[in-house]
Parts: C-alpha cells; sequence; structure tokens
C-alpha cells in the first residue's frame, strides 16, 4: 500500500517536532501533537505524535487498536470515519498517520464569531455525524467522546460575504463534508466501562447519576452538538454535576423518577426531586441563561421544528427510549436530503490529497 512505508518520509518532521518547534497540540491532556507531513507519492497526511510517556502511549495503543478495527470493517472508508494510514514507533514517540483534513466543526464556527451554522448545513452535517456514529455502534463500539472539537471538516475552504448591519465579514464553508475523529475513548461493548466518559457540556444523564451507559449516550452528545451547531453556542454550559441536572430540568422537563430511584447520586436530590434552590445565585444564574428547549428555534418553519423535534428524542432522559441512531436517519428533518444530488455536499471534498 502507498502509504504502509510512511515511517521513513515522516522522521524528519518527528523530529523536528520532538526537538520542540511548531507543531498543533490536540487532545485536552496535550497528550498529542498534529503536524501535517508527506508520505510516499506526496499525499498529505496528519501525522499524530504521541509524548513519550506511558500512560499516553498505552492510549494510543488503545486507540490504534479501535481505528485497525474501523479499517477492517470499512476497507473503502465509505463509513465518514478518520482514516489511518499507518503508525509506528519512533524513538519511543507512537505516531499515527491519518488522511489530512480541515479545521473542525468548532474551530469553524469560533472563527467566524460563533455564527450558527445555516440549517440546510447542519441538515448534511448532523446526517453525516449520524450515519458515522451508527458505524461504530453497529461494530459495537461507543466513541463517548463526541463534540464538535472531533468532527472535522474534510477541506473547511469558505466563502465570505460582509454582513452591512454587523459591518463585518462572516464565513460560509463551501463543503459541509465531514469526518468523526479522537476514537482514543472508543469503548467496545465487552470492555470495561469507565464510571464517567464524555465531555462535560456533552454528557448524558445516565453518566452523571452513575446508571451506567452504552450507545445511547453517544446519540445524547449529537442532540447537544446539532444544538449547538443550529443556535452557536453550548446547550449545557456548566462544569458542576448539580447545576448540570438543574440545566436539564429547566431545559428538558423533570428527571424521570425511577432515574431518581436508581441513582447512588442520592446527594443530588430531597424527597425524590433535584436538591436545587432557585432563589440562589447559582439558581437564578440557570433560570435566566436557560429556558425550555422550543424557545431556542429562532424560526417558525416547520423544517426547524422537524429539527428541534429531531433533537429532543436525542435528549430523552432515558437511555432505553432515546432514539437511536438508525431511527434518527430516517426521521423527517432528513428527508429533503433525498431530493437533492448525492454528490452536493459530500462528494466535492473526498480527494485526500488536497
Amino acid at each position: 500500500p502507498p502509504f504502509k512505508p510512511v515511517e521513513e518520509h515522516c522522521s524528519s518532521w518527528v523530529t523536528h517536532c520532538c526537538g520542540g518547534t511548531s507543531a498543533v497540540p490536540r487532545g485536552g491532556r496535550g497528550s498529542a501533537f498534529f503536524l501535517p507531513s508527506l508520505a510516499r507519492g506526496g499525499a498529505r497526511v496528519a501525522l499524530k505524535i504521541i509524548k513519550n510517556v506511558e500512560k499516553y502511549k498505552e492510549a494510543a495503543r488503545l486507540e490504534i487498536n479501535v481505528l485497525e478495527k474501523i479499517n477492517e470493517k470499512d476497507p473503502e472508508n465509505k463509513n465518514l470515519c478518520v482514516r489511518m494510514f499507518d503508525w509506528f514507533d519512533y524513538h519511543g514517540h507512537m505516531c499515527i498517520s491519518f488522511e489530512l483534513l480541515g479545521l473542525s466543526t468548532f474551530d469553524f464556527l469560533k472563527d467566524n464569531n460563533y455564527l450558527p451554522y445555516p440549517i440546510h448545513q447542519v441538515r448534511h452535517m448532523a446526517f453525516q455525524v449520524c450515519q458515522a456514529v451508527k458505524f461504530l455502534h453497529d461494530n459495537k463500539l461507543t466513541h463517548t467522546d463526541l463534540k464538535p472539537e472531533n468532527i472535522l471538516f474534510v477541506n473547511s475552504d469558505y466563502e465570505l460575504t460582509y454582513n452591512l448591519e454587523k459591518k463585518r465579514d462572516e464565513r460560509s464553508v463551501k463543503s459541509t463534508a465531514i469526518r468523526v475523529v479522537d476514537f482514543g475513548s472508543a469503548t467496545f461493548d465487552h470492555e470495561h466501562h469507565s464510571t464517567i466518559v464524555s465531555t462535560r457540556h456533552y454528557r448524558a444523564p445516565e453518566v452523571i447519576l452513575e446508571l451506567g451507559w452504552s450507545q445511547p449516550c453517544d446519540v445524547w452528545s449529537i442532540g447537544c452538538i446539532i444544538f449547538e451547531y443550529y443556535v452557536g453556542f453550548t446547550l449545557f454550559q456548566t462544569h458542576d454535576n448539580r447545576e448540570h441536572l438543574a440545566m436539564m430540568e429547566r431545559i428538558l422537563g423533570p428527571i424521570p423518577s425511577r432515574m431518581i430511584r436508581k441513582t447512588r447520586k442520592q446527594k443530588y436530590f430531597y424527597h425524590g426531586r433535584l436538591d436545587w434552590d432557585e432563589n440562589t445565585s447559582a439558581g437564578r444564574y440557570v433560570r435566566d441563561n436557560c429556558k425550555p428547549l422550543r424557545r431556542y428555534l429562532t424560526s417558525e418553519a416547520e423544517d426547524h421544528h422537524r429539527l428541534f423535534d429531531l433533537i429532543e428524542s436525542m435528549l430523552e432522559y432515558e437511555p432505553s427510549k432515546r432514539i437511536s441512531l438508525a431511527e434518527a436517519l430516517k426521521h423527517p428533518f432528513f428527508d429533503v436530503l433525498e431530493l437533492e444530488p448525492s454528490t452536493k455536499m459530500w462528494d466535492s471534498s473526498r480527494d485526500i490529497s488536497r
């Protein structure tokens, strides 16, 4: 295969990076660096270089195991998960080469002053995320760390338009083709399930309440992500479990009594209800900054209501009642995609060499 001997072509880059020169740090713990490189044949790849620390190296081995499984199950790379070309150990540094992608959907949003994505782009991005993660679920995997930072545009080139009212340039991504990345926390059904998973804002209620989790926790995260694409900000902006649960109740209604009865985290509840005082500064913050979900609609048009119907079904408290991704892909919100040419937005940037 053309990418197999990538080590010999990347060694100077690894030396360059590990010697302290500029590379792009990725990952919440600063465990890895990404940099563009060239493999045999001149195709550009992204090289992920893991710090020479045993716990990070072990995490990299687990990620490689998942990536190899993905390659085995999807040899033609049709399921929108980032493609690993090769991996090697370079003087104690685990190195993984991937297809080179564009900006993350979060970085594009941030660089665009948190201007929300238009609903037709939200639709296509959401459909692809559901497609990619359904593929994982079908192969007995849960991603566990889905967030806009881990969804990358294949090509993040954009067009600029000037907003006269706001007196600023606004970016519109040319192609909404995406890939799901970062399988460092992905867990097979048969493996040990850590008690706490997911980045805080995208964490499902069953995880917070330590009721056990499986694939539905990814669906909850996707609901939060789609909302963020639509409005431009995080749905649950908090770092505290009790406040997080209070935000959920303000936005989605009361937590089911069955979940309250079953949880070990009884310290968050009193007489079967969330122990939360609205007349504190935290209580006022939640009341003033959160509102029932449908009040975030920016239009009364039918497709906007269909979008929120999908989000609501993904943000169902009970994991067993939460929509599956197979069902989500058939949701009426996505019906219009069947009417569009299949190449319109997702085949235009499949060339990994650009």
